[in-house]
């Protein structure tokens, strides 16, 4: 008994409505996902994908959708050999644009070309460097040199690539077309296939007696130096294009792009986020408890803040507008942001330690505040014996 046949429509997963773009939508994605190259030796893969583009090829065209929408699979019955299985003829289907996008797809070799010349102007590629610079340089801009080597026009055959003398001849491959045509046997026919001639590589020409400077190329490697201006508030990372200094175009095309990679250095005391500045910086116990002004490090320079009495430790405050310029407008700046840290002195003297012991009591409402006081007193007193003691000694 003969398998039946699913509703074309359903197959693709459109609506009857569906117009050219979304069954080549519809058809790509089924077409990708079941191609017998994507699925090696599945049966089942293969079976859909036959299917698939039996539907394709019946509701791509105007006249068998009209058929079909009258009598159904009738319509089609005996209409030929076809493909194994399906009993339909694809000689008539016109697959090669939604295949050139698809065996690009699969293959990571672009678009394939079905037509038209290949051999016209393109531009050149584009050359990478880098170059560093300080925290900052980038927040306020600088000029750079860099050196790298590119290709320029050979002065002996001026871009030609022939010997003097000589000349490019026609290719015979092409004909002078940069491109060769060759046709396959497919699974839906006949497949018409343009490529670009690998005799000339597309240029339509080819050199018999190559130029002995640039051997054949038309172009001699070349050391050049460019000054770069690099912008106030780039980041790292960021890149600087330097348009028309790249490599020389193909058949006349425009030159490629220099792109200067920017790499920033680290600063020992400054970290940036986008257009902000954060910092460190230490604050005496007696500033933070009395207050008082003390001396903070910015790009700009050194700059005076107050310190309110009272300041906890890992307190965060902000001098606007003493960050990173936006790239864009270097008049718009972000701010900077300082944690004011209390330092906790690690060594006292007597008279120091006698006087933070009365704070202590002083401030201090807990049952002990008054033991470490007497406590305090009570070494205070031998240390002071022993001193008095060794200067007996002396004498």
């Amino acid at each position: 008994m003969a398998e039946q046949k699913r509703d074309y429509y359903e197959v693709l997963g459109v609506d009857k409505n569906a117009d050219e773009a979304a069954l080549k939508k519809a058809y790509r994605v089924l077409a990708k996902k079941y191609h017998p190259d994507v699925n090696p030796g599945d049966a089942e893969a293969e079976k859909k994908f036959k299917e698939a583009s039996e539907a394709y090829a019946v509701l791509s065209d105007p006249e068998k959708r009209r058929q079909y929408d009258q009598f159904g699979h009738a319509a089609f019955d005996g209409s030929g050999a076809g493909t194994g299985g399906f009993g339909f003829d694809f000689s008539g289907a016109d697959f090669t644009d939604i295949f050139g996008d698809i065996f690009g797809d699969l293959f990571g070799g672009g678009r394939r070309s079905y037509g038209g010349a290949n051999n016209g102007p393109m531009k050149g590629s584009n050359v990478r460097t880098s170059v560093h610079i300080t925290f900052e340089e980038a927040v306020f801009g600088c000029e750079k040199e860099i050196e790298l080597t590119v290709n320029e026009e050979c002065k002996t055959c001026h871009g030609s690539g022939a010997k003097p003398g000589t000349s490019p001849v026609t290719c015979t491959k092409c004909g002078g077309k940069g491109q060769v045509t060759f046709t396959t046997q497919t699974l839906f026919g006949t497949m018409r296939n343009v490529q670009t001639c690998p005799e000339c590589q597309g240029k339509g020409k080819v050199i018999k007696d190559k130029c002995t400077d640039c051997r054949g190329t038309g172009y001699t490697p070349m050391r050049k130096r460019f000054a770069v201006d690099i912008p106030a508030g780039i980041d790292n990372g960021q890149c600087k294009r330097l348009t028309g200094l790249g490599e020389p175009g193909i058949n006349g095309g425009a030159r490629g792009d220099v792109l200067v990679e920017i790499r920033v250095g680290r600063h020992p005391i400054f970290q940036r986020q986008e257009t902000n500045i954060f910092s460190t910086v230490p604050v005496s116990f007696a500033v933070a408890a009395l207050g008082g002004d003390i001396m903070i490090d910015t790009v700009d320079g050194k700059v005076i803040y107050n310190v309110k009495p009272g300041t906890q430790t890992d307190t965060r405050v902000r001098l606007k507008g003493k960050g990173v310029p936006n790239l864009r407008n270097k008049d718009i700046r972000g701010d900077h942001y300082v944690t004011l840290v209390v330092q906790v002195p690690e060594k006292l003297s007597h008279e120091a330690k006698e006087l933070l012991a009365k704070f202590d009591a002083v401030n201090d409402d807990s049952l002990h505040a008054a033991d470490r006081y007497m406590e305090s007193q009570k070494n205070n007193t031998k240390e002071n014996a022993k001193e008095g003691k060794k200067k007996k000694k002396l004498f």
